[in-house]
């Protein structure tokens, strides 16, 4: 089995928390954790932004990404939202053996 945790950025802890307890609830991620106010930098139509955001952490299985882009991408308020997936390399197996349970 494959794990991941897929990151989001929002433009504020209300989207950030309708997001992760949307995911959880429907069963496609076992445990979200919202983090921020960060800083972001990047440029957007030509124009250097700096703006506050709340970083979304997901865990799920690598089978479920679809599902999860899907619906992060039908509630999140950004024209382009940052949706990536990174695999879990190593980790503790009764925790991974719980993220498992959790997911359809």
């Amino acid at each position: 089995m494959t794990y991941i945790i897929v990151f989001t950025t929002t433009p504020n802890k209300k989207v950030a928390r309708k997001i992760c307890q949307t995911l959880v609830k429907k069963s496609l991620a076992a445990c979200t954790q919202i983090i921020g106010p960060i800083q972001s930098h990047y440029i957007w139509q030509h124009r250097l932004e700096q703006t506050k955001e709340f970083l979304c952490l997901i865990k799920t299985r690598a089978n479920q990404y679809k599902k999860v882009e899907k619906l992060i991408k039908s509630m999140h308020p950004y024209q382009i939202p940052e949706i990536v997936g990174i695999n879990i390399v190593k980790g503790f197996m009764p925790y991974l053996n719980w993220v498992n349970t959790q997911i359809i």
